[in-house]
Order: structure tokens, then C-alpha cells, then sequence
């Protein structure tokens, strides 16, 4: 399919998109080209590294209408030779990927320049995109796939304060407060020392490139219109907030809810699962590429042991280490024997959406990345939030403060430290409905699971999507 892109000319509109080499975007990306060719009139070229075509193949319809362009990246001192994607580096070769992926721009211009699209949706990483589309005529569009508080909170232009007329970068204390006009109504007008100085690494640079945030504001300067992955519903006041940031239209897909797993679970996991009652089993994974250090995973597993049910937790690596070295680093003395017949302990992929669907599966313990959140509140599953990074942490306040469908883990202020009691005792509260209760998690997995409500998001953005684009 990478080599049958479609060339232009026919009446659909036809959509590029290029996300940055982390399937923690390329997901939100396949997700958005779904929807847009399930509504019609569309169609979507895909761009990314040619060692993640077949993967994002198997992300998109069959159909033909969504194809995948491979971009062969440059060599980048430092970078691993064939690393493509997030998932194959360590922090350092993720700046890096950047790097090469700034090198593709002679590729992208001529690729783009053959295709012809209407207009072209952009991650954060790749501002240059804006005048390679302006010079084909098409539109351009950033597509953040982050929620609309933590781009409230972290870069709009109201972020970056003055001195003497030249912008600074802000302190920790700074990114402890909100920026001047954020809604006075959000639970989040200051947030904890660690996770503010978590944040200070938006705005700094590696290896002389831009910032994250510089290239963010570059994106959303540049772009024709700016568009979330969200809903009024949903994020409301951040949403405007936004608006009153930029002279420009503000767009939002809707939350692109993941369609349901197809096949079954793998019988070693059903067999084990079936093994208990309903909603007896704690679930707790952090996805591909969220990593807890070894003291925070040990007592997270001790936290799930002290809740005295059965768990499965699932605790990945990155792939310079020895996945299973480090699985056993993170137990206790005695912990595999006090927990056996009652607790797994895993790295690897696992059938997620699957395994949250079973019918013994009753809560969820995650890092609050949105696509999970959104799995596990579908799934029926009751949420308990540990976020570890960035975007993270404000969709977990977000989910848990405002909308209230999920449980935080307590932490300590100024490190963020949180100790296995602090588990134990959130995920006892979110079985006991302290989060928010039945009627705000109804409302919410009703809303997310109504189809018509979700395809009328997609429609209604195609729909501004052509009036931009005409």
C-alpha cells in the first residue's frame, strides 16, 4: 500500500498527515484519518518513516482511501542507525529524531508537490511544514494531539512573559502558576512544584535546535487554523481561552474515541482473567512509552498488592535495556511468592482494550495518556490516575477534578513521590465510587460511546475544513 499513494485529481478532498515519529502521536493521527474517511468526500495521505509504514498500515482502512507515504530519514549523528520512531531511543535520540526529521523536508516538498493535497495537517515537531503547503496553495493546519488545558496552560503565546521586550524563559516557579487570562474556574490556576519542574523542559534546547515550546509556537503562528483533539463538551473554557490567544479559527476532531478490538483475547490471559469474579481484577499498564523508575514501579506493585485483590500490571521498558533484568529489579523480596495465583507481573504488548472489556476487569490504573483514559472509561472500568510526564498530569487533573471520572494517586509536592499506601488506598476509593460515582461515569461513557455523537464531531470539522480550504 506505501507505494500506491493516491495522486490528485479526483473530486474528494484530499488530506496529508504527518505526525512526529511517536506513536504516541502517530496513534491520535491514524485515529483522525479513520473518522475523516468514514464520514466521505475525504481522502488521506499519511507520512512517516519508512520503518513504521506497516504498522501505520495496520492502523488505517483497508479501503484504500488513507495510503501511507514513506520518508526516509537522513543519518543524524547520535541517532541509532534504523531507529524511526520514539520507541526505539532513549530521551536524547527522541531530540534527535527532530533532527531527522527536519531532514525530510526536500522529500516532503516534492512528495507533497506531486500530491497536491488540500490542505495539510502538522505535528509540533515540523513548523516548516506551513510554507511548503503555502507554496502548493494548500491550507495547513497543526493538529495537537494534546487536550486543549495542557496547550492552555503551556503555550499560548501568554505563557512566555517579557522582560525589558525580549521573551525569557520561565522559572519553575513561573510554570507553578497559570498564565495571565487562564480560566478562573479550572482547577488547575497552580500545580505542584515537580510537575512545574517537569514542564521546564518545553523550553529547553537540545543539541542548538528550538525548543518544544518554540517549535509549538512556530506551528501555531504559522498555521492557518489550529486544531484539537477534543470537544466544547469536554474542555469548554480552555477551548476559549485558546481562542482569545490567537487571531485565527480553532478547530476541534471531537475526542476520536478508538473503535472497538477486533478477534479475541489470547486464551492464556482469558483463561486467567475468567478466573475471577466480575470486576474483581485491578488492571494497571502504562502504555508503550512511559517508563517508571524502578522505585516508583516497586511500589506501585506493592500498592497493588496491599489492595488484596487480584492484579495485572504490565510495566514496559525502553529497548536499550533488558526488559526482564529490570522486571525483577522492580519486585520486592518475597513479593512473586506472597502475590502468586492472584497477581501478574508483565512487559510486552498486551491485547489492552481486550483485557479491559473482560468482564473481571474493574479498574484501571494508568499513566492518564487520553487515548487509555478514554479505553478504560469505555471499557466500564473504573480509573485510577498516575500520570508521570507533561501532558499527563493535566489530563489527570482534568479527568479526575473536572469531569470527575477517575481517582489521582496522591503524591508529595515537591518531588511527586507517591508511596505504595497512596496506591492501595486510590484504587480502594475508585472501586468505592470516590472519584465521582456512577453518574458522572455513566454520562460520560454514554456521551463517548454514542456514535452519532462522535461522527457529528468529524462531519462538523470536515465541514470547516472545505470552507478553509475553498
Amino acid at each position: 500500500m506505501a507505494a500506491a499513494v493516491v495522486e490528485a485529481g479526483d473530486e474528494a478532498m484530499h488530506v496529508a498527515l504527518f505526525p512526529f515519529l511517536a506513536f504516541g502521536h502517530i496513534s491520535p493521527f491514524a485515529q483522525l484519518a479513520r473518522s475523516l474517511v468514514a464520514v466521505g468526500g475525504v481522502r488521506v495521505t499519511f507520512l512517516s518513516a519508512a520503518a513504521n509504514v506497516a504498522r501505520v498500515e495496520a492502523m488505517l482502512p483497508a479501503d484504500g482511501k488513507a495510503v501511507v507515504a514513506a520518508l526516509h530519514l537522513p543519518r543524524v549523528p547520535g541517532l541509532p542507525v534504523g531507529a524511526e520512531s520514539t520507541a526505539e531511543v532513549d530521551a536524547d535520540g527522541a531530540e534527535l529524531l527532530k533532527l531527522a526529521l527536519d531532514g525530510t523536508r526536500p522529500q516532503v516538498e516534492a512528495l507533497l508537490a506531486r500530491l497536491r493535497p488540500d490542505v495539510v495537517l502538522f505535528d509540533f515537531a515540523t513548523p516548516w511544514v506551513v510554507d511548503v503547503a503555502r507554496q502548493l496553495g494548500a491550507r495547513a493546519a497543526h493538529f495537537s494531539v494534546f487536550t486543549a488545558v495542557t496547550s492552555a496552560y503551556l503555550t499560548v503565546p501568554a505563557r512566555r512573559r517579557l522582560h525589558h521586550g525580549a521573551a525569557s524563559c520561565p522559572t519553575v516557579d513561573d510554570l507553578a502558576t497559570a498564565p495571565v487570562g487562564f480560566p478562573p474556574s479550572s482547577s488547575l490556576a497552580t500545580v505542584p512544584t515537580y510537575q512545574a519542574a517537569d514542564f521546564t523542559y518545553m523550553f529547553t534546547s537540545f543539541h542548538g535546535m528550538p525548543s518544544a515550546y518554540d517549535r509549538v509556537a512556530a506551528c501555531d503562528k504559522a498555521s492557518d487554523v489550529l486544531v484539537f483533539k477534543t470537544c466544547a463538551e469536554m474542555e469548554g473554557p480552555y477551548i476559549e481561552y485558546i481562542a482569545t490567544q490567537y487571531d485565527k479559527p480553532i478547530l476541534v476532531t471531537g475526542p476520536l474515541v478508538p473503535e472497538p478490538p477486533h478477534g479475541e483475547l489470547e486464551e492464556r490471559w482469558a483463561t486467567w482473567l475468567s478466573s475471577f469474579p466480575d470486576n474483581a481484577v485491578v488492571f494497571a499498564s502504562f502504555g508503550s512509552e512511559t517508563f517508571l523508575p524502578t522505585a516508583a514501579a516497586t511500589e506501585l506493585l506493592l500498592g497493588l498488592e496491599a489492595t488484596g485483590r487480584p492484579f495485572v500490571a504490565v510495566l514496559n521498558f525502553p529497548r536499550s535495556v533488558d526488559a526482564e533484568a529490570e522486571l525483577k529489579k522492580c519486585m520486592a523480596p518475597g513479593f512473586e511468592e506472597r502475590v502468586k495465583g492472584r497477581g501478574v507481573v508483565h512487559s510486552g504488548w498486551v491485547q489492552q482494550q481486550h483485557i479491559l472489556r473482560h468482564r473481571s476487569v474493574g479498574c484501571y490504573v494508568n499513566h492518564a495518556g487520553f487515548s487509555s483514559v478514554v479505553e478504560g472509561l469505555v471499557a466500564g472500568c473504573r480509573l485510577v490516575l498516575l500520570p508521570m510526564k507533561s501532558d499527563q498530569f493535566f489530563n489527570a487533573a482534568l479527568l479526575a477534578r473536572e469531569l470527575r471520572v477517575g481517582t489521582e494517586v496522591a503524591r508529595r509536592d515537591g518531588d511527586g513521590w507517591f508511596g505504595h499506601d497512596a496506591v492501595r488506598d486510590a484504587v480502594n476509593a475508585a472501586i468505592a465510587g470516590a472519584g465521582g460515582g456512577d453518574d458522572d461515569e455513566r454520562k460520560w461513557r454514554e456521551f463517548l460511546t454514542d456514535d452519532a455523537v462522535q461522527r457529528r464531531f468529524v462531519e462538523e470539522f470536515v465541514r470547516e475544513l472545505r470552507k478553509l480550504v475553498l
